[in-house]
């Protein structure tokens, strides 16, 4: 039987110097692979960021021809240029609060709401974002909601004259003559309530004059009740009216021939 012995490995006959320069072949590959990985990652990175500078560039282009043709009072042309814009830098705020005061001018308030809402949203700091928020919200009427967003404003630029004594100051004043309205109206609503109810007499069923009342047209209805009036037509067309009484009922004689009550 024969015996077993170790298997020879494989590359056992290849030289030491060989597979030395093979493994250096190796590593070179492999670094240059790993620099090519690596310059196209950074060339990739570089196109990436020259893309953004170009869409920045271009959306400040286009924010400057809105501003001016909004200046002109082409309004709806510069909304145009502005939502081009905002494709190429969709977090711009300040595309936004210009577009909020545009859409005022136009009288349109829920979409200059929104636009406003979406200027905060992207920039919370922004003083002016919540200045023209605050203004779209007077316009709907919403007093409460424009004072606390002037109020934001003014937290984050305390030194602002424009809000305080322009929007704030206007918008306090308003509020308090919307709370004299309701409070008018409340009042006047009361003392309406209380005129209704007055104008109902509230009437005593068991006073003395009631029931003296009370008694006179009983009697009255008893005595057209003993008294009855009767309608009497002849045969021969004579129409006669007697008056007959409960206790003496009167009797006709045979020439009768209509008795109508």
């Amino acid at each position: 039987m024969a015996s077993f012995g170790w298997k020879r490995k494989i590359g056992e006959k290849v030289s030491k110097a060989t597979s030395q320069q093979f493994e250096a072949e190796a590593a070179d590959d492999k670094d240059l692979a790993d620099d090519d990985d690596a310059n196209w990652v950074h060339a990739n990175k570089r196109r990436k960021e020259i893309l953004l500078e170009d869409c920045v560039k271009r959306s400040k282009e286009l924010k400057d021809e809105g501003a001016n043709l909004a200046e002109n009072r082409r309004y709806r042309e510069a909304i145009h240029k502005w939502d081009e814009a905002l494709q190429l830098t969709p977090e711009d705020a300040t595309l936004y609060e210009m577009k909020s005061q545009v859409l005022m001018s136009l009288h349109e308030m829920f979409p200059a709401v929104h636009a406003a809402e979406m200027a905060v949203q992207r920039n919370p700091r922004s003083w002016d974002a919540w200045q023209t928020l605050g203004r779209a919200q007077l316009g709907l009427g919403e007093i409460a909601l424009a004072i606390r967003s002037f109020q934001v404003s003014l937290h984050i630029f305390p030194m602002n004259p424009e809000v305080w004594k322009e929007d704030l100051s206007w918008a306090r004043k308003l509020h308090e003559q919307q709370k004299a309205t309701k409070t008018e109206a409340v009042q006047t609503l009361a003392k309406e309530k209380e005129l209704a109810q007055e104008s109902v007499p509230d009437y005593d069923f068991e006073s003395d004059e009631i029931v003296a009342v009370c008694a006179a047209i009983a009697e009255k209805e008893k005595a057209l009740s003993a008294a009855k009036t009767v309608v009497i037509v002849s045969a021969s067309g004579t129409v006669e009216t007697v008056t007959e009484k409960e206790n003496c009922p009167t009797t006709p004689d045979e020439t009768l021939f209509i008795r109508a009550r």
